[in-house]
C-alpha cells in the first residue's frame, strides 16, 4: 500500500506503528489543555488529528510535525470559559486561527525577515513569559487540591500536597534521567505515578467511566460570535506563531530540508492558523506545532511526514473511544497540578530563554520600557475598554508591546 505525492511522502502501513508512537509522545501534553480548561478531551484527539491532516494538505505532505493543543491559550481559554462560555470563547479562538492565516499572508508578501523587525525577541518574549506568570495560582491552588480559581477544596490539602510532589518529583525524574522515549513522556510518567497514588488514597471516582460508552461521537460544540471573547484572544495569537517560527526551524535542522522556503512559512502558518480554526469550530482547543513530537523525530529518525499522518488517523479514531475521555477525566485535581507546576514554569523560562539567546541589553533603556510595559500590564491586568471593545491583560499587552517597539526609537551610538 503506497501513495506518493511527493518525494519525502510515503505512505504506507508499517508506518502505522511509528504513528501511533508519536501520538503517544503527544498524548500527555494533548489532552492536558482540555482537561485544564473544561474542554472536551475527545474533541480535542478529534481536531488534533484533523488539524494535522489538514495542515499536511497545505504544506504539501512535506513537515514532519504533528499539531495538537497549544499551552498559550490556556489562560485566555480559562478566562473566556468563566466569562462567556465556551461557544462564545471558541469564536475567540477561531478569530485566533484567522489571524494566523492573515500573517501567513502578510510573510508571503514581504518575506520571513518582517516577523523579526515587527515582533523582536524583547516584544513576544516578555509575552511569553506573562503567560507562564498568570498561570502559576492556577498551578498551587490545584497542587493543594483546590479548582483552578481555589474557590473550592476539592481533596484534603495534606494529601494533595504530597500527591501533587510525587507526580511533580515523578516529572522532574524522567525529564533529567529518562533514555529514549521515557524522556519524552515525563508528563505522562508523572500523571501515571500520581494516578496510581490516587488510587490507593482512593480519591479517584471511576462513575464516569462505568456511565460512558464504548464508543460515542465527540461532544462537539459549535462557536458562538463574541466580539469582546474576539477581541480578548487575538492578540495573544502573537506568542504561538512565533514560537511556531522556531519550531519550523528546529524540525528543518533535523531533517536537513529548509522548510522556511519549502513549502514556506507562509504555508506552515497558514496550515497551523486553519486548522486552529477548525479545532474552534468544533469545539476543540487551538493547534500548534509540537515540541515532544519534534523531539521524538530527533530520537527515532522517523523523517516521513505520512508518519504523522497514521498519527493523526490513530488520534480520530480514540476521539470516538467514549470511556477514554471518561477515564482521562478521572484524573484528580492534585495530580494535574504536580505536573503544571513544572510545566508553568517552564513557559517562563522559554520567554526568559529566548531573551538570553538574542543577547539583548535589557537595562538599555529602550528595552526596559517596552518589556516593562508588557509584564505590568499583563500581570496587573491592565484593561482598555470603551463601549463594549475591551482590551485586558496578556492581550494588551502584546498589543503595548508591538506599539513600543514601533514608535520608540532605536539607541544611537
Amino acid at each position: 500500500m503506497s501513495t506518493i505525492s511527493t518525494p519525502e511522502y510515503k505512505f504506507r502501513f508499517r508506518d502505522s506503528l511509528l504513528g501511533m508512537q508519536m501520538l503517544f509522545i503527544a498524548f500527555g501534553a494533548l489532552v492536558l489543555v482540555p482537561l485544564l480548561t473544561g474542554l472536551d478531551p475527545n474533541v480535542a484527539l478529534f481536531t488534533a488529528g484533523v488539524g494535522t491532516l489538514l495542515f499536511q494538505v497545505i504544506t504539501k505532505g512535506k513537515v514532519p510535525v504533528f499539531l495538537a493543543s497549544s499551552f498559550a491559550f490556556i489562560p485566555a481559554i480559562m478566562f473566556g470559559v468563566q466569562t462567556w462560555g465556551i461557544p462564545a470563547t471558541m469564536s475567540g479562538l477561531a478569530a485566533a486561527g484567522v489571524v494566523y492565516v492573515l500573517l501567513g499572508m502578510f510573510i508571503r508578501w514581504q518575506g520571513p525577515a518582517i516577523l523579526e523587525r515587527v515582533l523582536p525577541p524583547v516584544v513576544y518574549a516578555p509575552v511569553i513569559m506573562v503567560i507562564g506568570l498568570i498561570l502559576a495560582p492556577v498551578a498551587v491552588h490545584m497542587a493543594m487540591g483546590r479548582t483552578g480559581d481555589g474557590s473550592i477544596q476539592l481533596v484534603s490539602e495534606n494529601l494533595a500536597m504530597f500527591i501533587a510532589l510525587a507526580s511533580l518529583t515523578a516529572t522532574i525524574v524522567a525529564t533529567l534521567l529518562g533514555k529514549g522515549i521515557l524522556r519524552l513522556v515525563p508528563i505522562m510518567i508523572g500523571i501515571l505515578v500520581g494516578y496510581v497514588l490516587s488510587l490507593l488514597y482512593g480519591i479517584v471516582d471511576f462513575t464516569p467511566v462505568r456511565e460512558a460508552p464504548w464508543l460515542a461521537v465527540p461532544s462537539f460544540v459549535l462557536p458562538e460570535w463574541n466580539w469582546q471573547a474576539i477581541i480578548f484572544i487575538v492578540p495573544i495569537a502573537i506568542a504561538p506563531a512565533i514560537e511556531h517560527f522556531g519550531d519550523i526551524l528546529a524540525v528543518s535542522s533535523l531533517t536537513g530540508k529548509n522548510y522556511v522556503k519549502d513549502p514556506g512559512i507562509h504555508r506552515t502558518m497558514t496550515g497551523d492558523g486553519l486548522a486552529t480554526t477548525l479545532a474552534s469550530c468544533l469545539g476543540g482547543p487551538p493547534n500548534t506545532t509540537y515540541s515532544e513530537v519534534t523531539g521524538g523525530v530527533a530520537l527515532t529518525k522517523a523523517f516521513n511526514p505520512a508518519i504523522m499522518t497514521w498519527a493523526a488517523i490513530s488520534a480520530i479514531i480514540l476521539a470516538f473511544v467514549g470511556k477514554l475521555g471518561a477515564l482521562l477525566q478521572t484524573i484528580p485535581v492534585p495530580v494535574m497540578g504536580g505536573i503544571l507546576v513544572l510545566l508553568f514554569g517552564a513557559i517562563l523560562v522559554v520567554g526568559l530563554n529566548t531573551l538570553v539567546r538574542a543577547k539583548h541589553d535589557l537595562m538599555e533603556p529602550r528595552n526596559m520600557i517596552i518589556i516593562s510595559v508588557i509584564v505590568v500590564f499583563g500581570m496587573g491586568g491592565m484593561a482598555f475598554e470603551t463601549g463594549e471593545f475591551m482590551l485586558k491583560g496578556i492581550g494588551l499587552a502584546a498589543v503595548a508591546g508591538i506599539v513600543l517597539n514601533l514608535i520608540l526609537p532605536e539607541r544611537r551610538l
